[in-house]
């Protein structure tokens, strides 16, 4: 019966996120652990007329890791992608390639069930779209950002010359790419820039993780992680990132803003990540955020309450926006 009720959820992707058309190639591209999910997504585009194709591998171990050779090249002969995937495929040169082909993508990472019938699902993502672009646009223009929370993050970074991204939650045209439930806005910092210090209180959505018990700090300078303390949940993270052995993973990728009032901070990365007067600091691979740096992954730390200062001026006061 759940599959049921997942049902609407997955009509809102087609009609509300996708807008799926009569005759357009969908590929659905899951992992085993992710099938159930799929089904209902294949036949909500089948409803729709869509030509349906399901392509189901092996979970990949990180983050932002490639998919087979042969899905990525089904992602780039497709008009709309999904993604129910265990672990993100969303900064991937396989996405980034398909996208700039013409495909449409809705990425819906380490998705569970739960968020095709409520939750951030049922965000105004059309009546949040001119906020998100406002904000995107903001970061675009300016040449110098200073994040700080009540939590101790206090960080700053060179923005010059990057482009703002709106995730909306809608990919209506070619060449659109968005996560879903999750609207934000964000913008990769010009490498080598960020320096300070980053205290994710929130969660860390990713590698079973989720939700902090203690806040997590990083020391950054010349735009890389160079420490990680706190507790237990402190020392997995930064196990797992030396255990990977490449230093493209301590990169400052990504600075974004969460604008969707219906997510919950549950420890579920698309509907954490889009929680309303959040801030994440993506770590990791830049390609896809208009940066320069590919890594083994990339994930998000998550902050409460945090104020964006760009070039002297506040738009963003504990949470809450002032654009």
């Amino acid at each position: 019966m759940e599959q049921v009720l997942m049902m609407q959820g997955a009509g809102r992707l087609m009609d509300v996120c996708a807008r799926v058309r009569e005759g357009e190639k969908v590929l659905i591209v899951t992992d085993f652990p992710k099938v159930s999910i799929a089904e209902v997504i294949a036949a909500a585009a089948k409803e729709r007329g869509a030509d349906v194709v399901v392509t189901v591998m092996t979970p990949r171990e990180l983050d932002g890791a490639e998919p087979p050779e042969h899905v990525a090249a089904a992602m780039k002969a497709a008009d709309v992608i999904f993604t129910p995937l265990t672990h993100s495929i969303t900064h991937s040169n396989a996405t980034k390639e398909a996208i700039e082909a013409g495909a449409r993508g809705i990425m819906l990472s380490a998705f569970i069930p739960e968020q095709l019938i409520s939750g951030g699902i049922d965000g105004d993502f059309e009546g949040i779209e001119p906020l998100c672009r406002k904000v995107a646009d903001l970061l675009a223009e300016a040449n110098v950002a200073h994040l700080t929370t009540p939590g101790g993050t206090d960080i700053t970074m060179s923005l010059k010359d990057r482009p703002g991204n709106a995730h909306t939650g809608l990919a209506h045209k070619p060449g659109d790419f968005t996560t879903v439930p999750n609207i934000e806005s964000s913008v990769s910092p010009v490498e080598g820039s960020a320096e300070g210090v980053i205290v994710a209180d929130a969660s860390i959505p990713y590698y079973n993780i989720g939700i902090l018990s203690e806040p997590v700090r990083y020391e950054v300078t010349d735009g890389r992680i160079v420490n990680i303390t706190g507790g237990t949940q402190a020392r997995q993270i930064a196990d797992l990132m030396e255990s990977v052995n490449h230093d493209a993973v301590y990169n400052i990728a990504q600075l974004a803003f969460g604008l969707n009032p219906k997510c919950k901070m549950q420890g579920v990365m698309l509907e954490d990540e889009g929680v309303y007067g959040t801030a994440h600091i993506g770590i990791g691979t830049s390609t896809l955020l208009g940066g320069e740096i590919k890594a083994p992954g990339h994930y998000d730390a998550l902050m409460w309450r945090p104020t964006l200062t760009l070039d002297n001026k506040v738009v963003l006061k504990d949470g809450e926006w002032n654009v």
